[in-house]
Protein backbone atom coordinates (compact mmCIF):
# COMPACT_ATOMS: atom_id res chain seq x y z
CA UNK A 1 0.00 0.00 0.00
CA UNK A 2 2.93 2.47 0.88
CA UNK A 3 4.14 2.63 -3.09
CA UNK A 4 0.63 2.41 -4.42
CA UNK A 5 0.40 5.89 -5.79
CA UNK A 6 3.65 6.21 -7.44
CA UNK A 7 1.87 5.99 -10.75
CA UNK A 8 -0.51 8.58 -9.73
CA UNK A 9 -0.32 12.46 -10.32
CA UNK A 10 -1.62 12.95 -6.80
CA UNK A 11 -0.87 11.66 -3.30
CA UNK A 12 -3.27 9.87 -1.58
CA UNK A 13 -5.43 11.32 0.78
CA UNK A 14 -5.51 8.87 3.37
CA UNK A 15 -2.19 8.13 5.65
CA UNK A 16 -3.65 6.42 8.51
CA UNK A 17 -1.14 3.37 7.82
CA UNK A 18 1.57 5.95 8.43
CA UNK A 19 0.24 7.10 11.62
CA UNK A 20 3.12 9.57 12.88
CA UNK A 21 4.40 12.66 11.12
CA UNK A 22 8.26 12.96 12.32
CA UNK A 23 8.84 16.08 10.26
CA UNK A 24 6.68 19.51 10.05
CA UNK A 25 6.97 22.51 10.91
CA UNK A 26 3.86 23.81 13.52
CA UNK A 27 5.12 25.47 15.99
CA UNK A 28 3.55 29.20 15.25
CA UNK A 29 6.32 31.96 14.15
CA UNK A 30 9.81 30.93 14.85
CA UNK A 31 10.54 29.57 11.24
CA UNK A 32 9.43 29.29 7.91
CA UNK A 33 6.30 27.20 8.76
CA UNK A 34 2.81 28.47 10.34
CA UNK A 35 2.70 32.13 10.73
CA UNK A 36 0.23 31.97 13.44
CA UNK A 37 -1.52 29.65 16.20
CA UNK A 38 -4.61 30.00 13.47
CA UNK A 39 -2.46 28.20 11.06
CA UNK A 40 -1.41 25.52 12.90
CA UNK A 41 -4.54 24.40 14.45
CA UNK A 42 -5.69 24.44 10.43
CA UNK A 43 -2.76 22.28 9.32
CA UNK A 44 -2.70 19.97 12.33
CA UNK A 45 -6.78 19.72 11.48
CA UNK A 46 -6.02 18.97 7.99
CA UNK A 47 -3.20 16.02 9.02
CA UNK A 48 -5.70 14.27 11.62
CA UNK A 49 -8.05 13.86 8.65
CA UNK A 50 -5.42 12.64 6.19
CA UNK A 51 -5.20 9.92 8.93
CA UNK A 52 -2.12 11.02 11.58
CA UNK A 53 -2.52 10.08 14.86
CA UNK A 54 0.51 11.87 16.38
CA UNK A 55 2.84 14.29 15.30
CA UNK A 56 6.25 15.16 16.23
CA UNK A 57 6.79 18.76 14.48
CA UNK A 58 10.46 19.87 14.14
CA UNK A 59 10.99 23.46 13.75
CA UNK A 60 14.26 24.09 11.98
CA UNK A 61 17.27 25.18 13.70
CA UNK A 62 19.62 26.97 11.75
CA UNK A 63 22.06 29.29 12.89
CA UNK A 64 21.71 33.40 12.19
CA UNK A 65 18.24 32.17 10.56
CA UNK A 66 16.60 30.47 12.50
CA UNK A 67 18.11 30.69 16.07
CA UNK A 68 15.90 28.24 17.80
CA UNK A 69 16.80 26.61 20.93
CA UNK A 70 15.82 23.97 22.87
CA UNK A 71 14.13 26.63 25.54
CA UNK A 72 12.03 28.44 22.76
CA UNK A 73 10.89 25.45 20.94
CA UNK A 74 9.65 23.51 24.23
CA UNK A 75 7.96 26.89 25.04
CA UNK A 76 5.73 27.29 21.58
CA UNK A 77 5.36 23.21 21.91
CA UNK A 78 3.53 24.29 25.23
CA UNK A 79 1.33 26.63 23.22
CA UNK A 80 0.35 24.20 20.49
CA UNK A 81 -0.21 21.72 23.28
CA UNK A 82 -2.75 23.74 25.05
CA UNK A 83 -4.76 24.77 21.91
CA UNK A 84 -5.03 20.99 20.86
CA UNK A 85 -6.33 20.18 23.89
CA UNK A 86 -8.82 23.22 24.08
CA UNK A 87 -10.33 22.70 20.20
CA UNK A 88 -10.72 18.91 20.87
CA UNK A 89 -8.28 17.78 18.21
CA UNK A 90 -7.65 14.17 18.39
CA UNK A 91 -3.70 14.09 18.07
CA UNK A 92 -0.56 13.33 20.31
CA UNK A 93 1.78 16.07 19.73
CA UNK A 94 5.56 15.91 20.69
CA UNK A 95 8.08 18.76 18.97
CA UNK A 96 12.29 17.88 18.19
CA UNK A 97 13.62 19.83 15.71
CA UNK A 98 15.54 19.90 12.44
CA UNK A 99 19.14 21.26 12.70
CA UNK A 100 21.13 22.33 9.89
CA UNK A 101 24.64 20.68 9.84
CA UNK A 102 26.38 23.85 10.99
CA UNK A 103 28.93 25.23 13.32
CA UNK A 104 25.99 25.68 15.72
CA UNK A 105 24.78 22.47 15.45
CA UNK A 106 28.07 21.23 16.65
CA UNK A 107 28.24 23.69 19.62
CA UNK A 108 24.69 22.10 20.86
CA UNK A 109 25.85 18.60 20.37
CA UNK A 110 28.67 19.15 22.50
CA UNK A 111 26.87 20.68 24.80
CA UNK A 112 24.65 17.90 25.03
CA UNK A 113 21.77 20.12 24.00
CA UNK A 114 19.58 18.61 20.96
CA UNK A 115 16.05 17.34 21.15
CA UNK A 116 15.74 14.27 19.75
CA UNK A 117 12.86 11.63 19.43
CA UNK A 118 11.66 8.14 19.92
CA UNK A 119 14.57 6.02 20.26
CA UNK A 120 17.46 9.09 20.21
CA UNK A 121 16.34 9.73 17.01
CA UNK A 122 18.08 13.13 15.75
CA UNK A 123 16.93 15.06 12.29
CA UNK A 124 19.21 16.76 10.57
CA UNK A 125 19.79 18.54 7.35
CA UNK A 126 22.41 19.82 4.56
CA UNK A 127 22.75 23.35 3.09
CA UNK A 128 21.15 22.89 -0.42
CA UNK A 129 23.92 24.92 -2.18
CA UNK A 130 27.35 21.91 -1.15
CA UNK A 131 27.34 19.28 1.58
CA UNK A 132 28.67 19.76 5.21
CA UNK A 133 32.49 19.77 5.41
CA UNK A 134 33.71 16.72 7.36
CA UNK A 135 30.06 15.19 7.43
CA UNK A 136 31.82 11.39 7.80
CA UNK A 137 33.21 12.59 10.96
CA UNK A 138 30.06 14.34 12.11
CA UNK A 139 27.73 11.43 11.45
CA UNK A 140 30.18 9.20 13.50
CA UNK A 141 30.54 10.70 16.30
CA UNK A 142 26.96 11.43 16.45
CA UNK A 143 26.30 7.41 16.24
CA UNK A 144 29.45 6.78 18.80
CA UNK A 145 27.31 9.48 21.07
CA UNK A 146 24.26 7.24 21.13
CA UNK A 147 22.65 9.66 18.85
CA UNK A 148 20.39 7.81 15.26
CA UNK A 149 20.50 10.27 12.95
CA UNK A 150 18.42 10.70 10.13
CA UNK A 151 18.86 13.01 7.04
CA UNK A 152 15.99 14.62 6.59
CA UNK A 153 14.93 14.93 2.37
CA UNK A 154 18.22 13.71 1.13
CA UNK A 155 16.67 13.43 -2.65
CA UNK A 156 16.71 17.03 -2.81
CA UNK A 157 20.04 17.41 -2.36
CA UNK A 158 21.14 17.58 -6.14
CA UNK A 159 24.55 18.00 -5.43
CA UNK A 160 24.55 14.36 -5.05
CA UNK A 161 21.92 13.26 -7.93
CA UNK A 162 24.93 11.65 -9.77
CA UNK A 163 26.55 10.31 -6.36
CA UNK A 164 24.65 8.66 -5.01
CA UNK A 165 27.38 6.14 -3.59
CA UNK A 166 27.42 9.36 -1.42
CA UNK A 167 24.23 8.37 0.71
CA UNK A 168 25.61 4.98 0.48
CA UNK A 169 28.87 5.89 2.45
CA UNK A 170 26.52 7.91 5.01
CA UNK A 171 24.42 4.41 5.30
CA UNK A 172 27.34 2.40 6.26
CA UNK A 173 28.21 4.86 9.08
CA UNK A 174 24.67 4.42 10.92
CA UNK A 175 23.15 7.34 9.38
CA UNK A 176 19.02 6.94 8.29
CA UNK A 177 17.13 8.62 5.67
CA UNK A 178 13.65 10.13 5.22
CA UNK A 179 12.58 10.95 2.23
CA UNK A 180 9.58 13.28 1.51
CA UNK A 181 6.22 11.59 -0.33
CA UNK A 182 6.04 14.99 -2.46
CA UNK A 183 9.37 14.09 -4.20
CA UNK A 184 7.34 11.00 -5.29
CA UNK A 185 4.87 12.94 -7.29
CA UNK A 186 7.53 15.49 -8.93
CA UNK A 187 7.00 18.50 -6.23
CA UNK A 188 10.51 19.51 -6.23
CA UNK A 189 11.24 18.33 -10.13
CA UNK A 190 12.32 14.78 -11.75
CA UNK A 191 16.04 14.90 -10.17
CA UNK A 192 14.71 14.96 -6.78
CA UNK A 193 11.86 12.07 -7.98
CA UNK A 194 14.66 9.71 -9.81
CA UNK A 195 16.75 9.75 -6.20
CA UNK A 196 13.84 9.76 -3.80
CA UNK A 197 12.87 6.48 -6.37
CA UNK A 198 16.36 5.26 -6.29
CA UNK A 199 16.27 4.85 -2.36
CA UNK A 200 13.50 2.88 -2.52
CA UNK A 201 14.54 0.82 -5.02
CA UNK A 202 18.14 0.01 -2.58
CA UNK A 203 15.91 -0.75 0.50
CA UNK A 204 17.77 2.65 2.25
CA UNK A 205 14.02 4.29 3.04
CA UNK A 206 13.69 4.33 6.71
CA UNK A 207 11.29 7.29 7.13
CA UNK A 208 8.58 9.39 5.13
CA UNK A 209 6.98 12.59 5.54
CA UNK A 210 4.05 14.15 3.97
CA UNK A 211 4.12 17.32 5.69
CA UNK A 212 4.14 19.80 2.51
CA UNK A 213 0.40 20.40 1.85
CA UNK A 214 -2.15 23.13 1.08
CA UNK A 215 -4.79 23.20 3.39
CA UNK A 216 -6.55 26.36 1.78
CA UNK A 217 -5.49 28.67 -1.43
CA UNK A 218 -4.02 31.06 0.84
CA UNK A 219 0.15 30.28 0.85
CA UNK A 220 -0.11 31.06 4.29
CA UNK A 221 -1.00 28.00 4.94
CA UNK A 222 1.74 25.60 3.79
CA UNK A 223 3.80 23.49 5.96
CA UNK A 224 7.12 24.47 5.02
CA UNK A 225 9.49 21.28 4.62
Amino acid sequence: MLFSFLNRKTVPKDFTFLGTDIHSHLIPGIDDGCVDLEASLQCIRSLVEMGYSKIITTPHVMDEVYPNSTATIKAGLRILQDAVKEQQIPVTIEAAAEYKVDDNFIRLFKAGDLLTFGDNYLLIEFSFIAPPMNIDNIIFDLCASGYRPILAHPERYTYWTTQFQQFERLKTQGCLFQINLMSLVNKYGNPAKMTALKFIEAGMVNFFMNAHFLISTNDRFVISV
